[in-house]
């Protein structure tokens, strides 16, 4: 029988970036959920990087973001504004990066669902945490 994953989007997340970027990945066989939670003090000074990956559904719980549309962060083609509660529905293969607004408590928390599951995370079971802009990011 098929076992299920349990994980919580506040607590057990693992430090990426000290002070800056806490998360936990999950991959299925169809799809990865990301949960992101950068915070301050540390969480402005990480890089956007544009990157793409397969469809994306994204959640914004705390906070708020632009979402920076094509290859260029400087330069975008075109930004959506996430505010607390909107989801957005992101097309596969889209390059994005994103620029992080943080609530009166200091953080700015997204939960990211992506089908086919991120590569970046690892396998079923054996997931690990990974963002693009984080300092020891190879992708």
């Amino acid at each position: 029988m098929p076992q299920c994953q349990l994980f919580s989007f506040r607590e057990g997340l693992d430090e990426v970036v000290p002070g800056g970027l806490r998360m936990k990945a999950v991959v299925g066989q169809s799809l990865s959920v990301g949960v992101v939670n950068f915070c301050l003090p540390g969480g402005p000074g990480i890089a956007a990087k544009a990157h793409a990956h397969g469809e994306e559904a994204t959640l914004q719980i705390r906070g708020g973001c632009t979402v920076n549309l094509g290859w260029s962060v400087e330069a975008p083609e075109a930004s959506v504004e996430l505010e607390e509660g909107i989801v957005m529905l992101m097309p596969a293969e889209q390059p994005h990066s994103g620029i992080n607004r943080f609530d009166s408590e200091g953080e700015c928390l997204r939960l990211n669902v992506v089908t086919p599951p991120r590569q970046e995370y690892g396998a079923s079971g054996n997931a690990k945490p990974f963002y693009p802009g984080a300092p020891e990011a190879k992708a």
